[in-house]
């Protein structure tokens, strides 16, 4: 897969300003793809767009196909008649309190149902009923899967009464017919939220910006697509995984990662030519323009920890048939934009898989500076052709003014002389953001990618994510009016100097 030469800026939907207490998909997202049209960005990468639950992260989402309600616009309802005017509830402006959200958006939702069904015309109701026929594979299960949830006040599946649990035919259809009402408003939020997208993708064609979609590797357990398809995953009799996902100690963490995912039956999903992972593949295409996958390596091989384990120290690695999985993947879908999220444990065996299908993988600058000068991040160890996206930092990294504080004194030192080599001057914290931006425009990957948190050069109180820590991450939101003119043009001259502005035209 060729990319153009480009720059792009990481964003998470969630993160716009706004009055509503979380970022949504109205006119905050259009203003954002205005300004980064402005600033000669062709690209916008987003995290998981579905539904969260516990831990608010939105790679541990109810459904691998969902959207998450949260990002409706409620200015859209009452501009429709849908949703009264009222007293807003007060929220914080730079950050998401996703327990007030929870409390205060899902009335909100519902009322703006009620709103619809009394209000609204018959085509809209007419194209609601198409929606729902068109994504019949998914959202039954999806709606249903929700509505039993609210009942049984957000307990996970595996508790549910044993034969919910376990799908018994006429329990699940005298439950569809009890909840009817609920099972109805949650396939209205999921069309709600996919005109919007779509209404924000057209927006962003138009301006000449594609989007580059997240698609995490594994599933959460308490989520619509284990309960529906329980014969895919390593569960117990009871529901229950028994093994679970994660990475061993790393960069982030001394006792690894436990990320808790249910493993897949990989023979089971290769029994049944992999249907489950092409549906979803070709539902992340129809939202984005770049599918990033990730934990891309855990197609070669994935660590495998009991569930009974603490932590991910006692894991093992067990082969994954990745090269079966993209072959028919592609045979399926043609050559789909994948972009390989390799960071972790990487070996020749999943550098050989990726190459094989020629997927562009990933460089992040914050990790360059460890070790020698063979270290891949740095960016004179590219490939010759380019085909990498290089990051001034991710979602799970500090910011980058955040990370040359904190970072080790012989890391900055060969940050700061590296950085030099290349006529950039990195002296202070405050430094970091535009030196690492710098480096990354510069640099021969094909695409740079770079965080609005270093565009603004924050510290680490804006840092997004902190891996390993259950609580207190995903809330970080920009105040309204830091998308100035002035940055604009700055990234945009940035970007001219290293050939990364194309003449503006639509996204094709």
């Amino acid at each position: 897969m060729e990319l153009p030469r480009s720059f792009g800026i990481v964003l998470h939907p969630t993160s716009f300003p706004g009055r509503w207490g979380i970022g949504s998909l109205g006119a905050e997202a259009r203003g954002f793809l205005d300004w980064l049209s402005a600033a000669g960005g062709r690209w916008w990468q987003v995290l998981p767009l579905g539904p969260t639950g516990y831990g608010d992260s939105p790679y541990q989402s109810f459904s691998a196909f969902a959207g998450n309600p949260y990002l409706l616009d409620p200015e859209e309802f009452r501009a429709r008649g849908w949703l009264p005017a009222g007293e807003l509830p007060s929220f914080p402006e730079e950050r998401v309190d996703f327990g007030r959200i929870y409390e205060t958006r899902w009335p909100l939702l519902r009322r703006a149902y009620a709103g619809f069904l009394r209000h609204g015309s018959w085509g809209e109701k007419r194209d609601l009923g198409r929606f729902s026929r068109c994504e019949d594979d998914w959202l039954p299960d999806y709606a249903l899967f929700m509505a039993l949830k609210a009942q049984f006040r957000g307990a996970p599946w595996s508790s549910w009464p044993a034969e919910l649990a376990h799908r018994a035919p006429r329990s699940l259809s005298a439950a569809r017919r009890a909840l009817a009402e609920d099972v109805g408003f949650h396939a209205w939020t999921q069309w709600r939220f996919h005109l919007a997208w779509d209404a924000v993708r057209a927006h962003a064609r138009e301006r000449g910006v594609g989007i580059i979609g997240d698609m995490p590797i594994f599933v959460s357990h308490d989520s619509a697509d284990v309960w529906a398809h329980p014969e895919f995953y390593h569960l117990d009799q009871g529901g229950n995984p028994t093994v679970v996902a994660g990475v061993p100690p790393d960069y982030f963490s001394a006792t690894g990662q436990r990320w808790g995912n249910p493993l897949y039956r990989w023979d089971v999903l290769a029994a049944d030519g992999f249907r489950w992972w092409i549906a979803r593949v070709r539902h992340a295409l129809r939202t984005c323009d770049l599918v990033r996958i990730d934990h891309f390596r855990g197609f070669e091989a994935y660590w495998e920890i009991p569930a009974t384990e603490p932590t991910a120290i006692h894991g093992r690695w067990v082969p994954a048939p990745g090269e079966a999985l993209l072959a028919a993947i592609r045979a399926s879908l043609g050559d789909v934009p994948i972009v390989a999220e390799d960071l972790g444990v990487i070996t020749p065996a999943v550098e050989a898989l990726r190459d094989r299908f020629g997927l562009p993988g990933m460089r992040v600058l914050q990790f360059a500076f460890q070790g020698g000068d063979d270290n891949p991040h740095l960016p004179h160890n590219y490939p010759e052709h380019g085909r990498v996206l290089v990051y001034t930092g991710t979602h799970d990294n500090d910011t980058a003014r955040g990370w040359f504080r904190t970072a080790p004194a012989m890391e900055r030192e060969r940050a700061r002389a590296y950085l030099a080599g290349n006529g950039i001057r990195l002296e202070r914290d405050e430094d970091a953001p535009g030196a690492l931006i710098r480096l990354a425009l510069g640099s021969r990957a094909a695409l740079a990618l770079i965080p609005l948190q270093d565009v603004l050069g924050l510290d680490s109180s804006a840092r997004m994510n902190r891996p390993g820590r259950p609580e207190g991450n995903w809330t970080w939101r920009y105040r309204s009016g830091a998308l100035t003119q002035t940055a604009a043009q700055e990234l945009r001259t940035l970007g001219t100097e290293a050939a990364r502005v194309a003449p503006f035209g639509p996204v094709r």
